[in-house]
């Protein structure tokens, strides 16, 4: 039985208009050379009930939260996709420059804070060359209507308390890992530190993934226990690399088809279970119908309402 990112039901009469937030594809040119892999031949102690949690179609995972109907990556977004009855929410992590994590999309606050105002000289804004204070201080919210006007992005330790107090799971990104040395070791220390590596987080609640497949691969080599995905869309041939460190292959929407995803799920991953497949960022009906059709495991969309109803 496998383990794989779950939500539960949408709340009904839940409808509302949307954004498209769209990823890029960062897909390795060669296979990463595959490290033997840690001997683990059981599913976590989760996997019955969260297979059981969607068995009319794909599981969904609300991406950077109800994206589309609140401000991503805030805890006002988290708490969006618990109002609409989703317990899944992905996020996405980097490091400030006095080496704190926080939660943030974009390698630069320039798009969804105010950084540009409050800090006018300090172009091109990036993440990396602002303490966890001065980000604290950004207005994360107005971009996307005043309803939200003094949201703030949140350091991942605030985020991992929201998400557990609202009873969510996560499935947390490492972004840009060649920006930030080490910060596999940082989100695995923050993890602990809020009680998010214990056996009942590692089994049911919690995946860890990159489009750095040295990063999927550390956290596999430092915590086997904790499942991982990779974003991108390897080739056939390489995917049986892969699979001796990860769990799942999350790949954009538009990379695959239903072969791809059998070729996927005859391999077993690190765990010893069939490799998933997570597919990214999917945000309409007719394109929920399409994959859920190739056999996908999980849909990773801003607009959870619209693919939970598309998919049944």
């Amino acid at each position: 039985m496998t383990v794989r990112p779950a939500a539960v039901t949408a709340a009904a009469g839940c409808a509302v208009t949307a954004l498209l937030t769209a990823g890029v594809l960062l897909a390795p040119a060669s296979p990463p050379e595959a490290p033997a892999s840690s001997p683990n031949p059981v599913a976590p102690a989760g996997a019955q009930r969260q297979a059981d949690d969607a068995p009319g179609g794909p599981l969904v995972i609300a991406h950077r939260g109800a994206s589309a109907y609140a401000p991503e990556n805030t805890l006002a977004a988290v708490d969006e996709a618990r109002v609409m009855g989703f317990t899944w929410v992905e996020n996405d992590v980097q490091r400030t420059r006095d080496g704190q994590l926080v939660v943030m999309h974009d390698e630069s606050l320039a798009r969804t804070t105010d950084v540009e105002q409050r800090f006018p000289g300090r172009s091109p804004w990036k993440v990396k060359d602002f303490t966890a204070a001065e980000i604290a201080r950004l207005d994360a919210g107005s971009w996307f209507g005043s309803r939200w006007a003094g949201a703030r992005v949140p350091t991942l330790a605030q985020y991992l308390d929201r998400v557990e107090r609202n009873g969510q799971n996560l499935l947390l990104e490492i972004k840009k890992p060649e920006l930030y040395p080490g910060i596999e070791g940082d989100t695995l220390r923050v993890l602990g530190e809020r009680g998010w590596l214990d056996r009942h987080h590692v089994a049911e609640r919690l995946v860890v993934q990159s489009f750095g497949a040295d990063t999927v691969r550390a956290v596999h080599d430092r915590r086997p226990d904790v499942v991982t995905g990779f974003l991108g869309t390897p080739k056939v041939s390489e995917l049986p690399a892969y699979a001796r460190f990860t769990d799942q292959i999350n790949p954009s929407h538009t990379t695959i088809d239903a072969a791809y995803v059998a070729a996927v799920h005859r391999l077993k991953g690190a765990h010893g279970w069939p490799l998933q497949v997570s597919t990214w960022t999917v945000n309409d009906a007719a394109a929920a119908r399409r994959v859920a059709g190739y056999g996908v495991d999980a849909i990773i969309t801003n607009k959870p309402d619209v693919v939970q109803e598309a998919t049944g």
